[in-house]
């Protein structure tokens, strides 16, 4: 799958598009093909105020538990209820329906501390 070039990546395998305020937060598609079948998905709690590099959420797959970091700081505004039912949307769609949260960021200049597309691809070559 290719790497989306409208996303930012953190180096622990998150990503983050941006729209004005609010980013959608999700696994990419390199990590959910490590993880393998995900089972299980622990959402963050809508309202909670995370910061940058905070463990904010869990996915389970038949091989590990994984944390979830959040990119950038800020209040959780949403969660993707769609995952307890179906948390394989990680697995089939990792940019698109198998997001995990929207967070309203509270500090924008924390993005600049992100892998840009071409980097990213590059550390997931190594």
């Amino acid at each position: 799958m290719n790497v989306p070039d409208d996303l930012k990546f953190a180096e622990t395998h998150e990503w983050i598009r941006v729209d004005g305020d609010v980013g959608t937060v999700g696994i990419t598609d390199h990590a959910q093909a490590e993880l393998t079948d995900i089972v299980f998905a622990e959402t963050p709690k809508v309202g909670s105020k995370v910061s940058a590099k905070e463990a904010v959420a869990v996915v389970e797959s038949v091989k590990a538990a994984s944390d979830i970091y959040s990119p950038v700081g800020g209040d959780v505004v949403e969660a993707n209820e769609a995952l307890s039912d179906n948390p394989a949307l990680i697995n089939q769609d990792p940019y698109g329906a198998g997001w995990i949260f929207k967070i309203r960021i509270a500090d924008s200049s924390e993005l600049n501390s992100l892998l840009d597309a071409a980097a990213y691809r590059t550390q997931t070559e190594k």
